[in-house]
């Protein structure tokens, strides 16, 4: 009888989808409904006193759904907060703002419940129905959420390993400029210009902002603060006390390209510590 019941209600969800998912398709070609409004049409001419995307306008006597006003909302929690999530995007170096991850987690969320209730509806048709398959959907909703924040945290740390690799190299050759006599300002502008990794990608913003304006010593703080890689923030907080004290910046920057690899020996004898016990099995033999 049990059996019977679940049968019947998997045949009612799959067919209730493929109506919905109809009625929405023939709505959203109608004229009226699928056409923009005026006020999304004008909004990207207005943008002075709009959103700077041109979404904030709404029609006189329409309140349309904003997803991204929901998911930013709704998820800001989740995530620490819109502040702790920037410097997330920004150390991961992804172009888009907290809405738009928010949104994008979102989406994640729904497609991981349709895949779940997909699951739980063949399993139900197969003969394998139970209560608990009533879970799956929102346990796969939110596994596909943190799956999505996780892949931030993870392209962040990624990144952030890069950095660590990179700044030993980048700190002599500043070292090297400056001891052949250029500026500080200069020989960042040519380490910008001369490397292709993330720290001089970076670099190349502080050179941007120093050009627009910014103080030296303000744009490398705003560098330090953004990364949290501490081995950066060391050699910048050195960089700059060296800036403002007059200090002979070139000796500073070899200290701290000096003191970078010995941080990255040490971080390899500690990771291959942890993994003593990989290297005991056997390698896989090469084929030839």
């Amino acid at each position: 009888m049990i059996a019977t019941r679940m049968s019947d209600l998997a045949f009612a969800v799959v067919l209730g989808t493929a109506l919905g998912v109809g009625v929405c398709l023939l709505i959203s070609l109608a004229p009226r409904w699928g056409a923009p409004s005026l006020a999304r049409r004008i909004a990207p001419y207005i943008r002075d006193v709009t959103d700077p995307r041109g979404l904030d306008v709404v029609a006189p006597g329409g309140s349309p759904f904003d997803w991204s006003a929901f998911a930013h909302g709704r998820l800001a929690r989740l995530a620490g907060g819109d502040a702790v999530l920037m410097r997330r995007l920004h150390r991961a170096a992804w172009t888009i703002d907290a809405a738009r991850f928010r949104s994008r987690q979102l989406g994640w969320a729904i497609v991981g419940l349709g895949v779940g209730g997909g699951v739980a509806v063949v399993l139900v048709l197969a003969g394998r129905g139970s209560p608990v398959l009533g879970l799956v959907p929102p346990v796969a909703a939110v596994a596909a959420a943190l799956a999505y924040d996780a892949w931030l945290t993870h392209a962040a740390q990624a990144r952030a390993a890069r950095i660590e690799e990179e700044l030993p190299t980048v700190l002599e050759f500043l070292a090297l400029c400056l001891s052949a006599g250029e500026g500080i300002l200069d020989s960042l502008r040519r380490v910008s210009e001369v490397g292709a990794g993330e720290l001089t990608s970076e670099l190349r913003g502080v050179v941007i902002a120093v050009g627009t304006g910014s103080p030296l010593s303000e744009a490398l703080t705003r560098l330090a603060a953004g990364l949290e890689i501490p081995a950066l923030t060391r050699a910048i907080d050195q960089l700059v006390a060296a800036i403002e004290r007059g200090a002979p910046l070139a000796h500073v920057l070899q200290a701290q390209a000096l003191d970078a690899r010995e941080d990255a020996k040490r971080a390899l004898i500690e990771r291959a510590g942890r993994k003593e016990i990989y290297m005991l099995l056997p390698a896989r033999p090469a084929c030839v």
